[in-house]
């Protein structure tokens, strides 16, 4: 049985440790416990794709959010030259496969016109708004809010 608000006064200070030292180790499980069940949450779909049938145990969730993260590093690492080169690569392919289409199935004027307008240089990739990455209901005094999402 715990001891009253009056008896507590009569303790030393290393018996009140001794004491409050169960009740912040649990509250410490606790949070560990709820955030590791938040990156559960978060991560739901990243942990059915590896393991769709299994229950997962705290290092699993834990290891697999490092991975998770270290993927999406390294995916946001490669740069906007990368992400040019992407483009470029998709662009060609989706013509060539345009090209191929009319050849088999159009004729007459528009396949001409359709060909002289992709033999001219591929567009420039598309490049997120400024504005946009801020968001305009964020102001910049004020730090983010809640838990930071990946996504």
């Amino acid at each position: 049985m715990a001891p009253g608000a009056a008896a507590l006064e009569l303790l030393s200070p290393k018996e009140k440790n001794r004491l409050r030292k169960p009740v912040v180790e649990k509250m410490r499980r606790d949070r560990i416990n709820s955030s590791i069940e938040q990156l559960k949450l978060l991560l739901e779909q990243e942990f059915a794709r590896h393991q769709p049938n299994s229950k997962l145990e705290k290092a699993d969730i834990l290891e697999m959010a490092v991975s998770y993260l270290k993927h999406s590093k390294a995916f946001a690492a490669a740069g906007p030259q990368s992400r040019r080169q992407d483009f470029r690569e998709g662009y060609a392919w989706c013509l060539q496969e345009a090209v191929q289409f009319l050849a088999l199935h159009a004729a007459g004027d528009a396949q001409m016109k359709l060909l002289c307008h992709f033999q001219r240089p591929p567009p420039a990739p598309p490049t997120p708004h400024p504005a946009a990455k801020a968001g305009p209901a964020a102001p910049q005094h004020q730090p983010p809010r809640g838990l930071w999402r990946p996504w």
